[in-house]
C-alpha cells in the first residue's frame, strides 16, 4: 500500500495510528522502567557503602513507584480478547430497594467517572433516568479510552452496599443492589442480521441524570430485541436518527458476544440483566459499616479502603480479574 492510499482509507489509517501510538507508550514505558531500575539499585548501593538509613524511605517511595508501573504494563499483556482494546459502554441499574438502590447506582456512576477521569479517558452519558427521590434507576454511557472494554469488562455483574441509611430516620443497617452490564463499543461493521419484525422501537423525550454530558433536547430511542429481551436504550444525540444509530449500534454488539457463548446459561451475562439483582449473586461487596471492607467475591481481592474504591481506585480488581481469568480460574467456575 503506498503512501497516499494509507490515508485515504480513515479506518484503516486511524486503526494503525492507534497501534502506533500504542507501542510507542509501551516502548517509553519500559525504558521508564529500566531508568527507575537502576536509580533504584544505585541508592541501595550508596547506602550499603555510607551505611546512610536515611535513604530508605526514597528507596521504598521509587520502589512502590516502580512496582505500580511495573504491574500495569503486566496487566495489560493480559488484553489479548477480540475486543479488548474498543472503548467500553457500561449500564448501570438500580435493584429492588427503591431509593437506596438508586442513590447506589448513582455512587457507581460516580466511582466510574473517578476511574476514567484519572486514566485520562472520556466518559459520554447516553441514557439515564432519575430515580423517584434522589439517585439514578438507570443510565447507560460509554468510556473511550485505549483498552476500556478490556479493563471494565471485570464489572460486569452485581454489586452490593452495605451501610447506614441515611434515608431512615433511625439510622438502620441497609443492603443495597445494582447491576452493571459492560459491552465492547465494537467500531467496524457488525454482520448480523436482524428482522425488523423483532424489533420493538419506542421514542421518548430526553431526561435524567448526566448534567452537561446529557443532551435533555435530543429524541430518545429504545429497542427492545424481542427474541433475547435485549433492551438497548440512547438519549445523548441530537436528532432521532443518530440516537436509533447508536442503539442499534449497541444491540449489535449485543447480539455479537451473545452469538461468541459456547454455553446457554452465559446469555443473561450479555443482555444486561445480569442475573437477579439481589442477594446471593453479586460480584462484589461494599461494606461501610460495621467495618470498612470492598471484596470481589470471584478473585478474593479485597481492601478495607472504602473512600479510595468510590473515588475510582478499583485497578486493585480490574488487575485481580485478568489475572483471575488468565490463569483459566475464571472459566473453570463459570462452567462448573
Amino acid at each position: 500500500m503506498e503512501d497516499g492510499d494509507f490515508w485515504n482509507d480513515p479506518v484503516v489509517s486511524q486503526n494503525k495510528m492507534k497501534t502506533l501510538k500504542s507501542m510507542k507508550d509501551d516502548v517509553a514505558t519500559y525504558e521508564k522502567l529500566a531508568t527507575q531500575f537502576d536509580d533504584i539499585e544505585t541508592l541501595i548501593e550508596m547506602g550499603y557503602e555510607e551505611n546512610d538509613a536515611s535513604l530508605i524511605p526514597e528507596i521504598e517511595e521509587m520502589l512502590s513507584e516502580f512496582v505500580t508501573t511495573f504491574d500495569n504494563i503486566r496487566i495489560k499483556t493480559l488484553l489479548s480478547g477480540e475486543y479488548d482494546g474498543d472503548n467500553a459502554i457500561l449500564s448501570l441499574h438500580a435493584g429492588a430497594g427503591g431509593t437506596e438502590s438508586c442513590d447506589w447506582a448513582q455512587m457507581l456512576f460516580r466511582m466510574y467517572s473517578k476511574w476514567a477521569d484519572s486514566r485520562g479517558y472520556e466518559l459520554v452519558v447516553l441514557d439515564s433516568l432519575d430515580g423517584d427521590e434522589a439517585g439514578i434507576k438507570s443510565i447507560t454511557f460509554q468510556i473511550n479510552g485505549e483498552n476500556a472494554y478490556g479493563y471494565l469488562k471485570s464489572e460486569k455483574g452485581v454489586h452490593r452496599l452495605v451501610r447506614i441509611s441515611p434515608f431512615n430516620a433511625a439510622g438502620k443497617r441497609q443492603t443495597s443492589f445494582a447491576s452493571c452490564d459492560v459491552v465492547p463499543d465494537i467500531e467496524e461493521d457488525i454482520d448480523i442480521d436482524i428482522l425488523e419484525d423483532d424489533l420493538k422501537i419506542d421514542t421518548y423525550r430526553a431526561s435524567g441524570a448526566g448534567g452537561q454530558h446529557v443532551n435533555k433536547t435530543s429524541s430518545a430511542i429504545r429497542i427492545t430485541h424481542l427474541p433475547t429481551g435485549i433492551v438497548v436504550q440512547c438519549q445523548n444525540e441530537r436528532s432521532q436518527h443518530h440516537n436509533k444509530e447508536k442503539a442499534m449500534q449497541m444491540l449489535k454488539a449485543k447480539l455479537k458476544l451473545l452469538q461468541e457463548q459456547e454455553q446457554a446459561e452465559k446469555v443473561s451475562d450479555i443482555r444486561g440483566e445480569v442475573k437477579d439483582i439481589g442477594f446471593g449473586n453479586q460480584i462484589r461487596s461494599y461494606v461501610m459499616q460495621p467495618y470498612t471492607m470492598v471484596k470481589d467475591h470471584r478473585t478474593n481481592a479485597e481492601t478495607g479502603n472504602v473512600d479510595a474504591v468510590m473515588d475510582g481506585g478499583i485497578d486493585l480488581f480490574i488487575n485481580a480479574y485478568l489475572k483471575w481469568i488468565a490463569l483459566g480460574t475464571g472459566a473453570k467456575e463459570e462452567e462448573a
